[in-house]
């Protein structure tokens, strides 16, 4: 299946993220870890719902606020001390790469301005 780099990026940070969520201290990952979690296949859902949308700009504008909060919750990770600083800076990364890809992708879908000619 050819795959938009956006959704596979996401899948890609899923998967490799997901097994450091799951051995977070018991405390933390009923909390934190869960809702990071959560979040996570919660935007993946949505950009595999915009991809078959006719309606992509407000779906695709409503995800910047959840890829902010993933920022957040990741940061909260490493000021716990719960993953590295090399494992926040690679996830940091790859959230980056991906708020990038949407930005593209919700400017690709604004309406163009009419050429004067």
């Amino acid at each position: 299946m050819d795959e938009l780099p956006i959704i596979q990026k996401t899948y890609d940070l899923i998967q490799w993220y997901i097994p450091i969520l799951n051995r977070l201290p018991r405390d933390h990952k009923m909390m934190l870890g869960e809702r990071i979690i959560r979040n996570l296949y919660d935007f993946l859902e949505s950009l595999i719902l915009a991809r078959y949308s006719s309606e992509k700009g407000n779906l695709l504008r409503s995800l910047n606020p959840k890829l902010s909060i993933l920022r957040y919750q990741t940061r909260l990770l490493m000021d716990f001390k719960l993953i590295s600083v090399e494992r926040y800076e690679y996830i940091a990364k790859q959230i980056d790469g991906i708020g990038k890809e949407l930005g593209g992708w919700i400017n690709q879908q604004s309406p163009k301005p009419a050429k004067i000619t």
